[in-house]
């Protein structure tokens, strides 16, 4: 198997705004907070950092701040993932120059490209940089899934360290490590635990945003063989991985980080808010847990 670029919890991290504008002050502090709590790597400008809204500079600003902010406690991983393989080549040149310790690479969207078209696209990003890439599939959000076959090409890549899978599969996800050479990621919350206990590397997570320390325990227990404490924490945290997707993502977690008291911002358009009836739930669900904002 080939060496992961971290193994057990990494966030895919919101992105903070105020007034239309990302809020640095505020990143600092998340990113702060994923490392106090034991993250191993934090995933910036990914699905939940609202990549589709971020213009270039606004990406390259968060990549700034991250690898600042960590100081190499935990390693950066930029999402510099596009539909058009110039400009993800373009971006992931640029996320290197300023020090990033890997990348996200989601498969190109819209597009619906070939299985051949895929591996052609990240030999290109791959092969431009000198850094770890992780592609990432989710075909409910891009309309194209990478195919096992297709892992076994992937894995061929010197440097493509691993697949973020959030095709929801969890049989897929053990045939690629059961036929390929490459670590796997969780995609989904709330297949980690199963898929950890089939090998997976760990979790690129977004209930994490929220429960950063529960959720690190739970995988710390995982890559100990505690599965009886994995198990208990991940029943614990299961109402809420499932309620931060009761919308699409990222408009739950947003309105529960306003809850527990780090106020991130509104999802830029065309995303909207949280309905009321949504939002009842997720309040209930972290008063629950004990975390909204009055409870700390």
């Amino acid at each position: 198997m080939k060496r992961p670029l971290f193994t057990g919890l990494c966030t895919a991290l919101v992105t903070p705004f105020l007034e239309g504008k990302v809020n640095g002050p505020l990143l600092e502090v998340l990113i702060r907070r994923q490392i106090d709590a034991g993250a191993e790597a934090i995933v910036l400008a990914g699905t939940t950092g609202e990549s589709p809204t971020l213009t270039q500079e606004e990406k390259l600003e968060l990549f700034r701040v991250g690898v600042r902010s960590a100081g190499g406690r935990c390693r950066i991983i930029a999402g510099t993932g596009s539909n058009c393989t110039a400009n993800a080549v373009e971006l992931s040149v640029r996320a290197q120059e300023l020090g990033v310790d890997g990348l996200l690479v989601v498969t190109p969207y819209y597009n619906k490209c070939t299985q051949p078209g895929l591996l052609k696209h990240y030999e290109a990003i791959a092969g431009a940089v000198n850094l770890p890439v992780i592609a990432y599939n989710v075909p409910s959000r891009t309309g194209v899934d990478i195919s096992v076959d297709t892992c076994r090409a992937l894995a061929q890549i010197p440097n493509l360290a691993g697949i973020k899978e959030a095709c929801g599969d969890i049989s897929k996800a053990g045939r690629i490590l059961a036929e390929c050479d490459l670590p796997v990621y969780s995609g989904n919350d709330d297949q980690t635990l199963a898929l950890m206990a089939l090998g997976g590397a760990g979790v690129i997570s977004v209930a994490s945003n929220v429960v950063p320390g529960p959720m690190n325990a739970m995988v710390k227990a995982a890559q100990a063989g505690d599965y009886g404490l994995a198990a208990a924490l991940h029943r614990r945290l299961l109402p809420l991985m499932e309620l931060l997707f009761c919308q699409v993502n990222p408009i739950p977690v947003k309105a529960a980080m306003h809850m527990i008291g780090l106020d991130c911002g509104s999802c830029r358009m065309p995303l909207d808010s949280l309905t009321g009836e949504n939002e009842g739930k997720l309040r209930a669900c972290l008063d629950g847990l004990g975390i909204l904002a009055y409870n700390k």
